[in-house]
């Protein structure tokens, strides 16, 4: 082998070295940022990480919002029909946040198998449900027409209720 071509060589497999050692870095860094989506039910099996931030989604359960009154701590239970996960969030929560309806938080899941929430996330209108909602809701055997008309039951009902606590 001449000596020009060992030194392409030598610069051509330094080069795949750098391209391999940038991509295993930027795939190291980029697992910590991946939010995966799990259902209840997924927690409620044991598959989502603990203390890692993670995205999980269900059904506002109707009757489970607590709010505290001196502050902006909300808690309020995420249900998939089948299991319920308890979220804890601090915040202001969207304008459309209700019970009945499809949300998905993001967050760490806690060692007691509660959720604390960075963030919450509502449906933009009442036929919209996030796909990770909707297909963990199939999986535990609802369709999305089940879950859409629950929702806007409880919409009326609550919208019903609230028109008469301002007749009074």
């Amino acid at each position: 082998m001449t000596p020009k071509r060992k030194q392409k060589l030598f610069v051509i497999l330094g080069l795949v070295s750098l391209a391999a050692i940038a991509v295993g870095l930027t795939l190291y860094a980029l697992r910590s940022n991946i939010n995966l989506f799990f259902s209840p039910v997924q927690i409620a099996a044991g598959e989502a990480p603990f203390e890692r931030q993670i995205r999980a989604g269900g059904m506002v359960k109707e009757g489970s919002v607590s709010r505290n009154r001196d502050s902006l701590d909300v808690e309020f239970t995420v249900t998939d029909y089948v299991d319920d996960l308890r979220v804890h969030y601090s915040g202001i929560l969207p304008d459309l946040f209700r019970e009945g309806q499809g949300v998905v938080v993001v967050g760490e899941l806690q060692r007691d198998g509660w959720l604390r929430a960075d963030q919450v996330l509502a449906r933009h209108d009442e036929n919209y449900m996030p796909p990770e909602v909707a297909q963990a809701l199939e999986e535990a055997g609802y369709s999305p027409a089940d879950y859409q008309a629950k929702a806007a039951e409880v919409g009326k009902r609550l919208d019903a209720q609230g028109d008469g606590a301002s007749q009074n």
